[in-house]
């Protein structure tokens, strides 16, 4: 089993080394930070229209629009956490290689 999760991880690094500069765990951080940049464009545009709102209806958006920033920051540190761990499974696998 250890070999089979060694040849696994070893590949996945061999991969990520041919990224063209970018290692796997920039890629997973880059996606996090796109689809935290897209909620909280969404969140924006909430508060916008929550301006041209009264009363409940502008207070659901504000209340969607925080919402939507908090997914964004735990979206961010999920990628920075799985970015993480990949940097540390390429960096086992390598001092394992040897």
């Amino acid at each position: 089993m250890k070999i089979a999760k060694f040849i696994a991880l070893a590949g996945f690094a061999a991969l990520a080394a041919c990224g063209g500069g970018n290692t796997a765990a920039d890629n997973v951080q880059a996606q996090a930070e796109n689809t935290a940049s897209g909620l909280e464009n969404e969140a924006q545009n909430m508060t916008d229209q929550a301006e041209n709102m009264t009363g409940n209806a502008a207070e659901s958006l504000e209340n969607q629009a925080a919402a939507l920033e908090n997914q964004a920051d735990q979206t961010r540190q999920e990628g920075e956490n799985k970015a993480e761990a990949v940097e540390n499974a390429a960096s086992n696998a390598t001092t394992n290689a040897q």
